[in-house]
């Protein structure tokens, strides 16, 4: 049979490469599309399940509004430094005790921290932040007011937009420096150093601790944390609006877009997804290699 010749029914086509046949390498029969997959693998969200994950967003959200609130009070002389200072110690202490009771067997077992461990942690973390906060009233002193402004708008930002929102325990490095960076810079702007003490150490429970027991909550009591989270966009809203009116209403209308509107968009778009795979894939080696190199 000669190399144009059309092929015959004697020889049959195989998939394979390394044998020569009378085929092109082109060549494809009518069994080529019964491998064909589609959709696998894919995920079925449901509604109202997306908005519990989503809830964790708008909360994140409000967190960021509740600070702002904090330090607009503080700032305007409306809220002390020790009673934000003993509210933030009051608040670290429940959540601490919620924390560890929250913790299930398994994890007490493996937990290689004690008790005594973490009250060391937070004293040298507070004696040292007690200790830099002259120096931190004056960090930007030589910074103009608008720039300081913008600098912990943008801060702030990339700290929502890099959360780790699937795992936030123990929160990522870059959205946690960036929340302690604008913190810097609003707590600067405050009258004395003992207020820059009480703005990063609210700073810390909000966007370093409070995530972890959030975490928590979400693993290990499911129905209550979807009402903290309701609560925490209550506060976020309330707080706001009583400085800005307008601020409150920006923060409802993110809230809104993000915990309902998206994930309807979500749901409602997953029905036009349409992934095929079939024998033009590339092949996936799943062997460990690890394994294989010892």
């Amino acid at each position: 049979m000669g190399p144009d010749s059309a092929p015959g029914p004697v020889v049959p086509w195989r998939k394979v490469l390394w044998e020569r046949q009378a085929f092109p390498d082109n060549y494809v029969d009518v069994r080529f599309l019964e491998e064909l997959r589609r959709n696998e693998g894919i995920r079925q969200y449901h509604y109202w399940a997306v908005v519990k994950e989503a809830g964790f967003v708008g909360q994140q959200l409000s967190c960021v509004a509740i600070f702002i609130s904090l330090w607009l009070y503080m700032e305007q002389g409306l809220l002390s430094p020790e009673v934000l200072l003993s509210s933030t110690l009051i608040c670290a202490l429940l959540g601490y005790g919620l924390h560890q009771a929250l913790m299930t067997q398994v994890e007490s077992g493996c937990e290689p921290r004690t008790h005594l461990a973490d009250l060391q942690s937070a004293s040298i973390f507070l004696s040292f932040t007690f200790g830099f906060s002259p120096v931190l009233k004056t960090l930007t002193e030589s910074v103009s007011t608008d720039t300081v402004y913008a600098m912990s708008a943008v801060m702030l930002l990339a700290h929502l937009v890099s959360f780790p929102y699937a795992q936030p325990s123990p929160p990522g490095s870059l959205s946690l420096n960036a929340a302690l960076f604008a913190s810097v810079c609003l707590a600067s702007r405050l009258p004395g150093a003992v207020h820059t003490f009480a703005m990063l150490s609210c700073a810390l429970l909000v966007f370093a601790l409070w995530p972890c027991l959030l975490q928590k909550l979400r693993d290990n009591a499911p129905r209550q944390f979807t009402g903290v989270c309701v609560g925490v966009c209550l506060g976020g809203v309330g707080g706001l609006g009583s400085q800005s009116g307008g601020g409150a209403v920006l923060l409802t209308l993110a809230l809104v877009s993000v915990t309902l509107l998206c994930p309807l968009l979500l749901v409602r778009l997953q029905r036009h997804k349409d992934n095929i795979h079939g024998p033009w894939d590339e092949a996936v080696i799943h062997e460990d290699l690890i394994r294989l190199m010892h």
